[in-house]
């Protein structure tokens, strides 16, 4: 059994000493770390449920207290709150989206054990605390703010999810079984500066140069502290169907921080699904990464942003997210970095957008569509886009 260091560091699981402390004051870990006693509660189910590649997400950030102060997956009484005010009860903490088990079993009652798999392979138990058949066009419409099913994470909870949810305290015996690694979050904090901002970037794509200019002058932003570092954490679980694959992403990563080595920047994996929700994922992107550790997020226009599927429209205005985030970080005691417009000019290198206009500087443009038309083709591209050991990865697995 793999515990992945969960114990690794005594300031980190606790949220002590200088990092800043986990959303609820402490983080979570749902870890069996006995060998006998896991064992034991596998065996005390009487039934088991396969996981999605999504639930496995959840389970682990359950685990690990990705998901803190969460100790498993939402009861109805919580989930119906939440999906209407963005809140848990009692606490009255933020919390941006619901953290739901779905499940088609019609016998599946109050009280049953049932053991969670992953690939045929056990990784918690699940004692249910409530069973319902929720009602998915109000959770569409209070959390992603459409019912239609253009939305690709309305889409999935219609379509996907099945027709029952059940919520209840999570006993974890293993991880998902990865072919990367997902350091936890009492890993990340141990990894972590103490006393310095930790900016966390988001992302769910390969990292090209704007990007990295990007999270790099982040870090001399305005609120930002000296000797401040950089999270990259992109999010690896399923995201859109056009994306590229998770194993791919990670190997872009992975190359890229050999090459940059730059000791301003920790890269870790974050196993997260993500829903493009936009302004509530933006909160709930920002949870996790203060359970990791985070004081600082960047957030960028129309994030965690889509489109319709049927004419191509925005589902949210391109600053909902940043304000959104923006009025509430004040709260969660974090702070928001905006993201800047960086530009490639001939003159000047990467420079912000306003700068180019105010000096008139000569802009150049690579449109996703066409770097990837490029890609597909086998033509060069140009470095100021892109790094070239990511687009010798993207190519090796095209």
């Amino acid at each position: 059994m793999n515990h992945r260091g969960f114990f690794a560091s005594s300031r980190a699981a606790s949220g002590a000493g200088s990092l800043i402390a986990p959303h609820g004051g402490s983080l979570v870990n749902l870890m069996v770390s006995d060998a006998a006693k896991a064992a034991a509660i596998v065996a005390s189910a009487t039934r088991s449920l396969e996981l999605s590649h999504r639930n496995a997400c959840d389970v682990e950030l359950l685990a690990t207290g990705g998901f803190s102060p969460l100790r498993g997956f939402m009861n109805e009484d919580v989930y119906a709150h939440c999906v209407e005010n963005m809140r848990l009860p009692g606490s009255n903490l933020l919390f941006g989206m619901p953290i739901v088990l779905d499940t088609d079993c019609e016998d599946t009652k109050v009280g049953d054990k049932v053991v969670l798999k992953y690939q045929g392979k056990d990784v918690a138990v699940v004692t249910v605390e409530s069973k319902w058949k929720p009602n998915k066009p109000l959770e569409a419409k209070m959390c992603y703010g459409t019912s239609s099913i253009e939305h690709p994470g309305v889409s999935m909870i219609s379509m996907e999810r099945r027709k029952y949810y059940i919520g209840g305290a999570v006993e974890a015996v293993s991880v998902p079984e990865r072919p990367f690694p997902c350091p936890s979050p009492a890993e990340v904090r141990a990894m972590l500066p103490e006393g310095k901002d930790v900016v966390a970037f988001q992302c769910r794509n390969p990292i090209h140069r704007a990007h990295y200019e990007l999270f790099t002058r982040a870090l001399h932003a305005d609120n930002v502290g000296e000797g401040a570092v950089c999270l990259v954490h992109p999010t690896m679980g399923p995201t859109q169907d056009d994306d590229i694959s998770g194993l791919v992403r990670y190997h872009t990563y992975e190359v890229l921080a050999k090459e940059v080595n730059n000791p301003a920047i920790r890269w870790a994996y974050l196993p997260y699904s993500m829903h493009m929700a936009g302004p509530r994922e933006a909160i709930q992107h920002m949870i996790i990464r203060k359970n990791y550790g985070c004081t600082h997020f960047i957030i960028g226009r129309d994030m965690a942003g889509s489109k319709s599927s049927i004419d191509g429209e925005d589902f949210y205005g391109a600053y909902d997210a940043q304000d959104l985030a923006k009025a509430n970080a004040a709260e969660l005691g974090m702070k928001t970095v905006p993201s800047l417009n960086v530009v490639y000019t001939d003159e000047e290198g990467y420079v912000t957008a306003d700068v180019a206009e105010k000096k008139g500087l000569s802009v150049k443009k690579l449109s996703g569509t066409k770097f990837r038309k490029m890609l597909r083709g086998g033509e060069d591209i140009p470095e100021w886009f892109a790094f070239k050991s990511v687009v010798n990865v993207l190519r090796e697995h095209q």
